[in-house]
């Protein structure tokens, strides 16, 4: 089968279109002929080398987060799916390679593919959806009535978000650019503010949540002062965290690292008496189950910018590292 891999790791370097062997199903894996998968700027650091320190993937290997297709084999011990069922998944660390003809994933990492939307739609939703309920519901709690602060409203996470936080009865706030506005007006943002125009700080006061996503340390720093006493800033972009480290079953010495990395955010943290967590998501079946029936209850709509074909993947990654993508970027196998 045919495969887009990371051959060598570099940002000037582009995944190599390979013939790899199929994979087989392990007793609690099932075979996924993919349909649709899309492109995430997860992947372009993936490729790029920033993460090998706690992903150190050995190449070469497949590329890729998200997927939407038909299963096609089922392990021996594999009781929640059958042949035929179309799911749609992100595949947990260490087992991704989306950008396939075929991959193997856990079936606790699988959900139903909503019935209501197409393959593309379907594959455009797992990452980000996932790190849009693991940051509001699962660590923020976001609650009915609470303000939250959603930046970068018009990229996949984002556009994903708001429409989530308004779903749990949130006010909320988020920046995009003033040819965006109007879009994320429609998703269910109640203030909306241009990021070049305007200074985010002058205007947001006394939020509980914040979802970070800049990779600006200023950014950071003034995302928490807007915060209210007790409030939560999740961060996407970092710094990690020792718990973070500690998490995901990093040694002692990676904890220490870690801790020193965010040492100044979290005492800042302290200082105005908010808490700070980075946010690296994580798969759960169970959790794009809940996802699947906000689609099909017509909560919450995929938001789409291009589709590419399994070809033009390399086109696609650079158009998503340009950051100009309003919603998703997905790559189109059938």
């Amino acid at each position: 089968m045919k495969a887009f891999q990371v051959i060598r790791y570099g940002k000037k370097e582009k995944l190599v279109l390979s013939e790899i062997q199929e994979p087989i199903p392990k007793d609690n894996e099932v075979l996924v002929q993919v349909h649709a998968s899309a492109i995430n700027l997860l992947d372009s650091l993936i490729k790029n080398g920033d993460f090998k320190l706690f992903l150190p993937y050995k190449t070469p290997f497949t590329n890729g987060h998200d997927l939407a297709g038909i299963i096609t084999k089922v392990g021996a011990n594999v009781t929640q799916f059958k042949v035929g069922d179309e799911v749609y998944a992100r595949p947990s660390d260490f087992h991704i390679g989306t950008f396939a003809q075929s991959i193997v994933v856990n079936q606790n990492d699988l959900a139903m593919k909503p019935k209501n939307i197409t393959m593309e739609e379907a594959a455009s939703i797992p990452l980000v959806g996932l790190t849009s309920w693991q940051a509001l519901v699962e660590i923020s709690n976001l609650k009915k009535g609470q303000k939250v602060f959603i930046q970068a409203g018009s990229g996949g996470v984002g556009t994903f978000a708001i429409q989530l936080a308004k779903h749990l009865g949130a006010f909320v706030a988020t920046t995009t650019s003033e040819t965006n506005v109007e879009m994320v007006k429609g998703l269910g943002a109640d203030l909306v503010i241009d990021y070049k125009k305007e200074d985010f700080t002058t205007l947001l006061k006394d939020y509980d949540v914040v979802l970070h996503s800049n990779r600006e340390n200023t950014i950071l720093k003034k995302s928490l002062s807007i915060l209210k006493h007790g409030g939560v800033l999740v961060s996407l972009t970092g710094p990690p965290t020792a718990d973070f480290a500690k998490k995901i079953g990093m040694g002692w010495h990676f904890q220490i690292l870690m801790k020193l990395l965010s040492f100044s955010v979290n005492q800042l943290a302290k200082k105005l008496k908010v808490h700070f967590e980075f946010l690296f998501m994580k798969a759960d079946g169970k959790q794009l189950s809940e996802i699947t029936k906000l689609i099909e209850a017509g909560k919450i709509k995929p938001m789409i910018d291009r589709v590419y074909t399994f070809e033009e993947t390399n086109e696609a990654m650079l158009y998503v590292e340009a950051g100009r993508s309003k919603g998703k970027v997905v790559v189109k196998m059938i």
